[in-house]
C-alpha cells in the first residue's frame, strides 16, 4: 500500500512533505523514495512488492502506480485501465493526476499559497486546515489548474445477446485480475456473496495459493456461504468470528483510519477494518468484489426505477464510489499495510459494464427483478446455485451487525443531545444518533473541523 505527500513551493516545505509521510506510515514503507526539483518536493514510500506493480522515483517523476514518464499525458491517461495517482515534475511545472473511479486516493490544500497533496486527510491536516478531495479523472498543473481528463458515462449500448456478453465480461474481467498477480500467493475478501464468489473463482486457477477471508458474529450468513465457496475453490480459509466487544472496542480506530462519521460508512468498515488485520497476517496483495453492486445494480432501491433510468442512476452510483466504499476498503487495507485489488474498477471493465443493457443487469423472471443476473452468469457452471442466487445482503447484515451499533448509540446518545448537536459547524445536519456518537469519536481526533467539503456522504436515490 502506497503513500504519497509533496509541495510545491519554498524549500521549506520540504519539511512540511516529511511530516506529511511520517503520518501515513501505516500505509506500508518499505522503501522510500525523494524527489526535490524545480520547487516541488515530492515523498513517495511503498512496499518492496510493489515494484512489481511499477511504482518508482527519479529526479523528474514520482509515478504511484508506475505509469512511464513518456506516457503522461491526458490523452494516455484516460485510456490506462488500472487505478493511479500521478505525481511528476514536466517542464518545471507540477503535473498531478487521479484515475478516473478515483480509486486511489488523493488530497490536496494551501499553505501561504503554496500546493500541498497527500494521501489521506489526516497527513493535510498535520500541516493545514485548507483540504480539499482531488477530483477523480482530473489532471492538475499549476498553468491549467484542475482539467477533466475523462468522464464516467455509458456508451452505446450493446446489441449482442447474453451469451456473448457473458463470455466478453468474463474475459475483462480475468484480465483485469491479471494485472493486479505480482505473486503466487495472495487473499481474497469472500462472504460467499456474487461480488466476491465471482472474484474467487476467477482468480483461483491463477495462482499457486489463496487465502480467503471472512468475518461475523457467531452463526452470521457470510460464515455459512464464505465456508462453501472455500470448500469448493480449496482455499486457505479463514473465517473470523467476532463478538460485539470487538466491535466496540474498534470503533475509535476505524473512525480515524476511515476519516469519517458517515453512518452508513462506518458500520460496513467495523468489520472490513477487523478482517483486513487477519489478512494482513497472511498476504500483502487482497482482492476485493467492490464495484460490483454499483456495475450491475445489486442494491434494492434499483428495482425501484424504471429500467430506462437505471443507467443514469448506474453511473451516478459508480461516480460517488472514491469517498465512500473505495475509501472504506482503501482505508481499513491501508491501515494495516495491505495492498487492496479491485478488477471491478479496471477501466476495461467499467467501460464494458456500463454498456450492458439494463435488462440483463434487473432480470425479469417470474414476476421478479433478480439484481445482477448477468454478472450472476459469468460463473453459472462453477458457483454452486446456492450461492449464484443468493440474494444481496449488506456487508453488515452478513456479518450479523444489522442491529447491534443502532441499538447501542441509542443508549449512548440521548434524545436530548441528539437535538441540541445534530448540526454541525458547516450546516451538516447528522441523520441519526448513531452518526452522533461517530461525530463525537471523529472530532476527538480531527477538532470540530469547519471545512468537510472532502468528505464523502452516502446518499440513496428517491
Amino acid at each position: 500500500m502506497s503513500a504519497i505527500a509533496g509541495a510545491k513551493g519554498h524549500s521549506r516545505f520540504y519539511d512540511a512533505s516529511q511530516k506529511m509521510l511520517r503520518s501515513l506510515a501505516h500505509r506500508g514503507g518499505d522503501e522510500l523514495r525523494q524527489v526535490a526539483s524545480d520547487g516541488v518536493f515530492m515523498q513517495m514510500s511503498f512496499r518492496k512488492i510493489e515494484r512489481f506493480l511499477a511504482p518508482f522515483a527519479d529526479r523528474n517523476a514520482a509515478v504511484w502506480d508506475g505509469i512511464p514518464p513518456a506516457e503522461i499525458s491526458a490523452q494516455a491517461l484516460s485510456r490506462w485501465p488500472s487505478p493511479f495517482v500521478i505525481a511528476a515534475i514536466q517542464d518545471g511545472d507540477l503535473f498531478i493526476a487521479r484515475d478516473p473511479l478515483g480509486v486511489k486516493p488523493l488530497y490536496y490544500g494551501q499553505i501561504d499559497g503554496a500546493l500541498v497533496f497527500a494521501s489521506e486527510v489526516k497527513a493535510l491536516l498535520s500541516v493545514t486546515d485548507d483540504v480539499h478531495e482531488f477530483p477523480p479523472g482530473h489532471f492538475y498543473t499549476a498553468q491549467q489548474g484542475f482539467q477533466p481528463f475523462t468522464h464516467i458515462q455509458a456508451g452505446d449500448f450493446l446489441d449482442d445477446d447474453a451469451d456473448t456478453i457473458v463470455s466478453e465480461l468474463r474475459k475483462r474481467l480475468e484480465q483485469a485480475i491479471q494485472r493486479w498477480l505480482v505473486t503466487d500467493t495472495v487473499g481474497v475478501w469472500l462472504s460467499g456473496g456474487v461480488d466476491s464468489s465471482v472474484i474467487a473463482t476467477l482468480l483461483r486457477p491463477r495462482v499457486r495459493k489463496l487465502h480467503s477471508f471472512v468475518i461475523g458474529l457467531p452463526n452470521a450468513t457470510d460464515l455459512e456461504y464464505g465456508q462453501i465457496m472455500a470448500n469448493l475453490l480449496q482455499t486457505e480459509h479463514h473465517a473470523h468470528i467476532i463478538s460485539l466487544d470487538d466491535v466496540l472496542a474498534v470503533l475509535p480506530d476505524v473512525i480515524y483510519a476511515l476519516e469519517s462519521f458517515d453512518a452508513l460508512l462506518v458500520r460496513s468498515s467495523v468489520t472490513h477494518y477487523l478482517i483486513s488485520k487477519v489478512a494482513s497476517e497472511y498476504v500483502e496483495l487482497i482482492f476485493t468484489g467492490e464495484g460490483g453492486d454499483e456495475l450491475f445494480a445489486g442494491y434494492d432501491y434499483m428495482k425501484d426505477y424504471p429500467l430506462e433510468q437505471l443507467p443514469v442512476i448506474l453511473e451516478q452510483a459508480v461516480r460517488s464510489l472514491h469517498n465512500t466504499a473505495f475509501q472504506r476498503v482503501d482505508r481499513c487495507a491501508g491501515a494495516h499495510g495491505l495492498i487492496p485489488c479491485f478488477p471491478f474498477a479496471d477501466m476495461d471493465v467499467v467501460e464494458y459494464a456500463l454498456r450492458i443493457p439494463a435488462g440483463y443487469k434487473l432480470y425479469q423472471r417470474s414476476g421478479k427483478r433478480i439484481e445482477k443476473w448477468i454478472l450472476r452468469r459469468v460463473v453459472e457452471q462453477d458457483v454452486p446455485e446456492k450461492v449464484l442466487w443468493r440474494p444481496k445482503t449488506k456487508f453488515w447484515q452478513g456479518t450479523g451487525l444489522q442491529q447491534f451499533i443502532g441499538d447501542y448509540a441509542d443508549s449512548r446518545v440521548s434524545d436530548r443531545d441528539f437535538e441540541r448537536e445534530r448540526r454541525l459547524p458547516n450546516g451538516w445536519i447528522l441523520a441519526s444518533k448513531e452518526e452522533l456518537m461517530y461525530y463525537r469519536i471523529f472530532s476527538e481526533f480531527f477538532g470540530k473541523v469547519s471545512n468537510l467539503d472532502w468528505m464523502g456522504r452516502t446518499q440513496i436515490p428517491g
